[in-house]
């Protein structure tokens, strides 16, 4: 395993690596497109290379080099994209990434990991690292980061996770906002609204057959710190085009956010908890 960096050895985490593994570490510099392509040749002799940088350069500047050598080429390159969503709001719209998880997704042979919190993180990055598939793992949320996981558990790509069980609703959340769909699922609790609350961490390939195992819910909600076009929502709204269901999209709009605290845009975005239960109570009762 190495690892390589677009000048992000801190804000990446990596410098206690860099200080214990010298020899596993390359700092590529300002230059996302050929940390890809440096990556793509570690990869190609046998290396398992992780590439990190924010999410919306992994996403969107590197977008032919993520094509060709992860999606054209299936080169085993772990591509980490860092603060994506609304995590550095204060530095506006050029860092703030909404869109990646769409971009990415609509390249063919890559998997989208987006982990729920720490533990997650270590579990998707483990898991990664064992396979040979091309792989994006997208990081949400501030710090400190809200624990979900308590105790160990089993984890595996491409399967979702039962966090709550409920009788009313069904919530399937990713990333940050797995642990504030908890949360609005106590508040729903208050106004007789029972949730189930599914950990989406695996975004491609998608766990379809739990998807369509819950489609008898009287509605069905997605909640993600990206765009309500193309990422978490769009996918599951794809898997449930045959079926006749009540689904809604909890997201961000279709617009660009304004520089902003993070707590700030999540709140503007109503994906805080007390914002997430608002929407759905909002959307029962419209359509009762």
């Amino acid at each position: 395993v190495v690892f390589t960096t677009a000048d992000l050895c801190f804000y990446s985490g990596l410098d206690r690596l860099k200080k214990q593994y010298p020899d596993r570490f390359f700092n590529i510099g300002i230059a996302e497109q050929n940390m890809i392509g440096v990556a793509a040749g570690l990869a190609s002799e046998g290396f398992v290379p992780f590439a990190s940088t924010y999410a919306t350069f992994a996403a969107m500047r590197c977008a032919d080099q993520v094509r060709v050598n992860m999606g054209y080429m299936q080169l085993g390159i772990k591509l980490v994209g860092l603060t994506a969503g609304l995590s550095v709001g204060i530095l506006g719209a050029t860092h703030i990434s909404i869109e990646d998880i769409a971009v990415i997704r609509s390249v063919p042979n890559i998997t989208i990991l987006s982990p729920a919190d720490c533990t997650e993180t270590v579990k998707a990055v483990l898991a990664a690292s064992k396979t040979n598939e091309p792989t994006y793992i997208r990081l949400t949320g501030g710090m400190p980061n809200p624990i979900v996981y308590q105790e160990d558990y089993d984890y595996e790509i491409g399967k979702a996770i039962q966090l709550k069980e409920g009788k009313d609703i069904i919530i399937y959340a990713t990333g940050s906002m797995v642990y504030n769909s908890l949360k609005a699922a106590q508040i729903l609790e208050q106004y007789d609204v029972s949730a189930t609350v599914v950990d989406i961490h695996t975004i491609k390939p998608i766990d379809k057959v739990f998807i369509l195992d819950n489609i008898n819910y009287k509605y069905i909600f997605s909640v993600e710190e990206h765009s309500i076009i193309g990422g978490l929502g769009s996918t599951i709204a794809e898997v449930l085009s045959s079926y006749n269901t009540n689904f809604h999209i909890l997201g961000i709009n279709d617009s660009y956010n304004h520089a902003a605290d993070y707590d700030f845009l999540i709140k503007e975005n109503q994906l805080d908890s007390n914002g997430i239960a608002k929407s759905i109570l909002n959307i029962c009762r419209r359509n009762k």
